[in-house]
């Protein structure tokens, strides 16, 4: 009789949510970042309100944290070159040798967002640009 019920999202249902996120944070769709931001927020809303009563505080978690490595990415993008990518980290308050190993990474997206500077572009950040945490609207 210890055993108790608790109601959750089903996992087709989670990857679902995570290919909606994937589409949104594509590198190649040529939207400004406030458009981004703001499908983005209508989705997440959306879904976390749908399955509000399941308990989902893990996957949140890990979802947050990946799509605010995608949204590393598409900043990244959108520098564009190692000039511009240099005056953005040195604006994020990175060190003079950091901006200058970020940039020579080029291309290679996910090792940028993943060790480099990038990850100074944190969650406050994202946050004052207007991107609605999945934890935090979770939790709250």
């Amino acid at each position: 009789m210890g055993d108790k019920w608790e109601c959750r999202p089903h996992k087709d249902s989670l990857e679902e949510f995570k290919r909606k996120l994937k589409q949104l944070t594509k590198r190649f769709w040529s939207v400004s970042m406030d458009i981004r931001i703001q499908r983005l927020n209508w989705v997440t809303r959306g879904w976390i309100n749908y399955f509000r009563i399941g308990k989902m505080k893990g996957n949140m978690t890990k979802i947050d944290e990946h799509l605010r490595t995608r949204m590393r990415i598409v900043i990244w993008k959108q520098w564009k070159t190692g000039q511009k990518r240099m005056w953005g980290l040195r604006k994020l308050g990175a060190p003079e040798w950091m901006d200058r190993q970020s940039a020579g990474f080029a291309d290679h997206y996910q090792a940028v967002a993943k060790t480099t500077g990038l990850r100074l572009i944190n969650k406050q950040i994202l946050a004052k640009r207007g991107l609605v945490s999945c934890l935090d609207y979770y939790l709250d």
